[in-house]
């Protein structure tokens, strides 16, 4: 079985041969791995045997990146959001945002202006080698982006922020929507160029330890809308949505499984999030990844870790429904031994007795509602004009793969573009295959 066949049984809650797996050490923490027995040329995903793979495009108003002071200890440089930020060379910890691009509605129209759909904001040349890689390798390929509050935090200082949330909501829900509208633009524009996404991975940190930092109705005003329009595209090109969100975030759980949204992750256990406890309330709505507790990796008892897995395990793979993650992400305490007993126990413990043989992702049917504001964009910036029926001329065979690049073939050295062929008979206008969804207001 394969890593994409086997994630998208347990998305669609059905068993597989055994629970998915997938985690996110940090750069500090391999770098101390390959001093402890981690190969020195191996792949940390591939190693291990994680299952999916992400792909995306680049959605921040790309400002260059200036270094303005480096010492052996810290590195100060400026964002392509236009802000600046303080972090430490190895990059272990949340970086000091030191000045923000945003302190004004004025300042956002100048960062609106370059947040334009754009051929460039994708490197095309590895991110189709790495795509087709992944793809012969069987994983569960995923557009990764974000355009949440999580976001904003990297334009608007926070406390400013979370006020502006309550103050004036429709300002940050048109923050919020732009950004939204330029993930989709460009998810369509890579689909049309050589990628199939199986699902797509947005992260919005949304919740702190005791609880999510704005209110469900502060929701409701700033992101359902958002989130119904993505969930719903990605639903309506038959691919799930994953969403990372740090912290407690309980309260927004019922909300996000009315947007559309089909698993959570990553289940923070200091922050109060049960995995157990979110399985019995919410498993055959929703699935989860993640919830395992990184603290107890690098416990000297190790059958604490052991109980965490195995305990756990048997609550959340019942009925699928369940990828392997740790509760945030693998900091440079583990050891590498810590992390190999880890992967012993997931496979010792995720596996089923009775797997489905295979699974396929199905569209869902979903709901049309207005998109007049996406389509005036997408007719702005070029990205599928209207078809009209009468006018269609069936293309020749070898052609219809045609995209940007030319014929779609696999690629040695990288793809070439095409030439601009015009043919009067041809010259029909083609619509996008956007499904974009307007969320209802509560």
């Amino acid at each position: 079985m394969t890593g994409k066949e086997r994630v998208l049984l347990a998305l669609n809650h059905k068993e597989p041969d055994r629970i998915p797996i997938q985690d996110s050490p940090w750069s500090a923490t391999i770098k101390r791995w390959r001093k402890e027995g981690l190969p020195e040329d191996a792949d940390v995903s591939e190693y291990f045997g994680f299952e999916f793979a992400f792909f995306g495009a680049d959605c921040t108003p790309r400002f260059p990146v200036k270094t303005i002071e480096k010492n052996e200890k810290f590195i100060v440089q400026t964002t392509p959001q236009g802000g600046v930020r303080k972090n430490f060379l190895d990059y272990t910890t949340t970086p000091e945002i030191i000045d923000y691009p945003i302190k004004t509605k004025d300042d956002w129209k100048e960062i609106k202006k370059r947040l334009n759909p754009d051929f460039t904001r994708v490197d095309w040349v590895s991110a189709l080698a790495g795509y087709h890689k992944a793809q012969d390798e069987g994983k569960f390929i995923c557009y990764g982006g974000g355009y949440g509050y999580d976001i904003l935090q990297g334009y608007m200082k926070t406390e400013q922020l979370l006020i502006t949330m309550i103050e004036d909501p429709e300002w940050v829900k048109e923050m919020i929507m732009t950004l939204a509208e330029l993930n989709l633009i460009m998810m369509e524009f890579m689909m049309k160029n050589g990628f199939t996404f199986d699902g797509a991975f947005f992260y919005n940190d949304m919740g702190y330890r005791n609880g999510p930092l704005f209110s469900p109705d502060t929701y409701l005003k700033t992101h359902y809308q958002a989130d119904k329009m993505v969930y719903g595209f990605c639903h309506s090109k038959g691919m799930k949505v994953l969403l990372h969100s740090c912290g407690n975030v309980k309260e927004l759980i019922p909300m996000l499984i009315d947007a559309g949204l089909d698993c959570l992750q990553p289940l923070e256990v200091k922050a109060g999030m049960d995995l157990i406890e979110l399985k019995g309330k919410y498993g055959d709505k929703l699935s989860f990844m993640g919830g395992i507790d990184t603290r107890l990796m690098s416990d000297p008892d190790k059958t604490k870790i052991e109980n965490e897995i195995k305990t756990k395990f048997e609550v959340a793979k019942k009925n699928g429904g369940y990828i392997y993650h740790s509760d945030h992400s693998i900091p440079n305490i583990v050891s590498f031994s810590d992390y190999c007993y880890v992967m012993e126990l997931v496979k010792k413990y995720g596996v089923y007795e009775h797997p489905e043989i295979t699974e396929t992702a199905e569209p869902e049917k979903i709901e049309v509602m207005e998109e007049k504001v996406v389509e005036q964009k997408k007719k702005r910036f070029g990205f599928g004009k209207k078809k009209e029926p009468a006018q269609q001329v069936e293309k020749p065979p070898e052609e219809k793969k045609k995209s940007i690049f030319g014929k779609r073939e696999k690629p040695v050295s990288g793809p070439a573009p095409a030439k601009q062929e015009e043919k009067k008979e041809e010259k029909t206008e083609k619509k996008s295959m956007f499904g974009f969804l307007k969320g209802k207001k509560k």
